[in-house]
């Protein structure tokens, strides 16, 4: 979830952006067909086709921005708040909206899928290698035109530790698809940083840390999202490598992220800055699926039973979840499809119904909610959701959002490696 503790708000880094944007006067309007020129067939009501459509938002998204060595970063948002201004279009592409991406075309998983997959992953390698720290990091966000000529223009400095490990599961996703051992390599990189710099075995429960800020300060709060992260990616290591240490360190996240559960059985945001108290404000939905993506561990069922209470939102003729209990407004597409998934995989007992409810809502949101081009997935239902967090959400087409919905619809767990 963009916004969050993992990485900054894109508001935040287009209100830092704009006033050097202006000055070079990059104007483009949001590309895309429109909604005028989108397919005829009904795509709300036939999932193949919303599927297919889906993934070419995403091979455009991809194509847009390369290099002449192959390498390519797919922005992040397009429409509505971020290309409102004629003279401004707000273009960085976020790291975790990379891996995500990454992750989905593996999930399909045909020829020019991990052709363009690993275009996306060669550039995480590039950022890192090229990093101006150089210590197997990488950062928030980047600009896609910088790429395009071939050099790295940082947008995003800070290093949360979420995001570490969502660009090495895509990098862990990507070497089990081709046996390319670059992308083991970097992954494990991206590994040895995050327990370098964020293990915290002090200051009980023990975990990891938000990472570093672009001052190179810690973030000394843990939360719960990353070390479901950590979890999840650090379990995929143990099973590549044959080392069994990660699979230890990945018993640490776990151990923590269920320290996070309440009495009442929904998971909590993390502590606070003491790294020891439990910050129980706002509870953010990707605590709960994310929660029970990461371990497979059923105590999180009633963390879903939770949301299914709590975090649900209707917003005309949408609904599905929302980012937090601070905000039950409008749909968060993204969250749904997180959401949709981790009740696949659940399977309870009126789980099918509840996940072709979400499902549906979210290919209703492809063919008409407002700035979408009748393939990619927007943010959010309706602009100005409030993720609680300190940032607002709008809805623009979003690489994350689609991505999140082709893993729902395919059922492919990032937080897993495929079982051969």
């Amino acid at each position: 979830m963009s916004g969050s503790p993992r990485r900054s708000a894109p508001w935040v880094i287009a209100a830092a952006l704009v006033a050097a944007t202006l000055v070079a006067g990059a104007a483009t309007a949001a590309s895309g067909d429109g909604p005028a020129d989108a397919p005829t067939a009904d795509v709300a009501s036939d999932p193949t086709l919303s599927v297919a459509l889906a993934y070419e938002f995403l091979d455009a998204r991809v194509d847009e921005f390369c290099d002449g060595a192959g390498h390519c970063l797919p922005r992040s948002y397009e429409g509505g708040f971020f290309t409102d201004l004629p003279t401004w279009d707000f273009t960085p592409s976020f790291v975790y909206d990379d891996a995500l991406v990454v992750i989905a075309y593996t999930a399909r998983g045909l020829p020019e899928d991990i052709r363009r997959a690993q275009t996306v992953a060669d550039t995480l390698l590039f950022v890192q290698e090229n990093d101006p720290i150089g210590d197997g990091r990488v950062r928030t966000s980047y600009e896609p035109h910088g790429i395009r000529q071939g050099r790295v223009e940082i947008t995003g400095p800070g290093t949360f530790t979420g995001n570490q490990a969502w660009a090495g599961m895509a990098l862990a996703r990507l070497f089990h698809a081709t046996g390319e051992s670059k992308y083991l390599d970097g992954a494990v990189r991206i590994a040895e940083w995050i327990q370098a710099n964020t293990a915290d075995m002090v200051r009980a429960p023990f975990g990891y840390t938000g990472g570093q800020l672009e001052n190179g300060s810690s973030l000394e709060w843990k939360s719960t999202e990353h070390n479901s992260d950590i979890a999840g990616f650090f379990t995929q290591l143990a099973q590549l490598t044959g080392d069994s240490v990660w699979a230890d360190r990945a018993a640490v996240a776990t151990t923590f992220v269920a320290a996070m559960q309440s009495a009442d059985g929904h998971v909590d945001t993390g502590t606070l800055l003491d790294g020891s108290t439990v910050n129980t404000r706002p509870i953010p939905l990707d605590a709960q699926t994310w929660s029970a993506l990461a371990t497979g561990d059923p105590r999180y069922d009633v963390a879903l039973d939770w949301t299914l209470g709590n975090l649900i939102a209707t917003d005309g003729p949408y609904q599905g979840a929302s980012i937090s209990d601070v905000d039950v407004s409008k749909v968060w597409f993204e969250g749904s499809g997180h959401l949709a998934l981790a009740l696949t995989l659940r399977d309870a007992v009126g789980d099918a119904d509840r996940v072709e409810t979400l499902l549906s809502s979210i290919r209703l949101g492809q063919r008409d909610a407002a700035n979408g081009d009748g393939k990619g997935i927007v943010a959010t239902s309706t602009d100005g959701l409030d993720s609680g967090f300190g940032d607002l959400y709008y809805a623009s087409l979003h690489t994350g959002a689609t991505a999140w919905y082709l893993l729902a619809a395919a059922g492919d767990n990032p937080f897993s490696l495929p079982t051969d």
